[in-house]
Parts: structure tokens; sequence; C-alpha cells
């Protein structure tokens, strides 16, 4: 092992400023903090959003009719229609629950038909009509099947609320039994964690009943 030479005493001191231990360490840990942030920062890109480079590698242009406006967008062709309406368009209504089709919670119509948006891609709706949530009502005009959640208290978190009712509307449309066996089945694809069930076929039947 090559053992280190004394420095002589007439030798002239190193150049530049000393840095003590505690400095440098600071210093460090900074850095380590930053990258870090930025680490972060770039996971959480929004996953429809398409970057300069991205759109030039191979993006699609695709134009979608959502709640009677039309939107030109440019995705990756691997977007699903949920991350395209949330991260793009900004509808967060529209909720991403297990991102696997067994919820419900991102249900919206394409159509006319109720669809589970996390199953499809965005690519594959070029010109279709689509209607999320946003669409359904206004505060001041609500749907009769939000207004009836609402009388019903047919919610508990509210999570699950939106694609319930985008379900609930689309059954209105479909062939169903009167009673509520009949409603639990067509609605069984859209869960509810908080347990509101009886209150949610409560507010089916009350809108089957005056329509």
């Amino acid at each position: 092992m090559r053992r280190r030479q004394p420095r002589d005493s007439q030798d002239p001191p190193p150049s530049g400023p000393e840095v003590s231990r505690r400095a440098f360490l600071v210093g460090a840990s900074t850095v380590g903090v930053m990258a870090a942030i930025e680490g972060r920062v770039a996971v959480a890109a929004p996953a429809g959003a398409v970057s300069g480079a991205e759109e030039a590698a191979g993006a699609v242009p695709v134009t979608l009719r959502v709640n009677g406006r039309e939107r030109r967008v440019a995705v990756d062709p691997r977007t699903t229609l949920l991350d395209c309406l949330r991260e793009t368009l900004q509808l967060t209504g529209t909720k991403k629950g297990c991102d696997h089709g067994q919820c419900g919670a991102c249900t919206v119509h394409v159509g006319g038909r109720r669809v589970n948006s996390c199953l499809t891609l965005a690519v594959m709706h070029d010109g279709d009509e689509i209607t999320t949530i946003e669409g359904l009502g206004e505060p001041d005009a609500l749907h009769p099947m939000q207004e009836s959640f609402l009388a019903c208290d047919a919610y508990q978190c509210g999570y699950c609320t939106s694609g319930q009712i985008m379900s609930a509307v689309a059954l209105l449309k479909e062939p169903c039994g009167p009673d509520d066996a009949a409603v639990k089945e067509l609605m069984s694809g859209n869960i509810c964690r908080c347990g509101a069930y009886a209150n949610i076929v409560a507010a089916i039947q009350q809108v089957r009943k005056n329509s």
C-alpha cells in the first residue's frame, strides 16, 4: 500500500476555499432532494399529456365530441379514454377506481351506451359522441337521476357516485324488469364500497316510476 507523503512545511497551502464536512454534507443532501423532487415530478406527469417530442415520435390526432363540444387532442396511442378525459381534457368527474374495469367508477356514455372508460383507448373513439357526468346536468338544472340521488341520499363518500349515475341513466334505456332485483343485476358492474346500494336502487326506481 502506497503511503502518503507528508507535505513539506514550505509547500504552499492548497488553493481555493476550504469546505467543511458539514457544508459538504448539506450541499450533497440538497442535490439529492432536488433530484428526488425532479423524479417525482416526472413520474407524476399526466398520463394523457403529450410533449412535443412524444407528439413528433408518434402521438395520434383524435377528435372527440365530448358533452356536445368538439375537442381535438394528440394522444399516445396507448392512452385510455379515462386518462384522456381526466388528464388531457381536465374532466375529472369521471373517476379512476380500480383501472381494471371492475368497479364502474369510470363509467361514461359513448354513443348513448355506457362503457368503462378505463378499458378502451381514446384513439378508438375518433368522432364519437361521449357524455361524462359534467355533461349530464348543470347545478341549476340537474338531470332527474342526479336529483333522485340527492333526494334518496344515494351516496356516502361520493367517489363512485358519478359512475353510478352514468350507469343508472343508461339503464333507463335498457331492457330491465320492474323489480329491485332486476335493477341490482343491471347495476352489478358498479361497486359502492360504502354500501349505499339500497338507496341507489331506490333512487333509480323513483326515476323509473316518474318517467
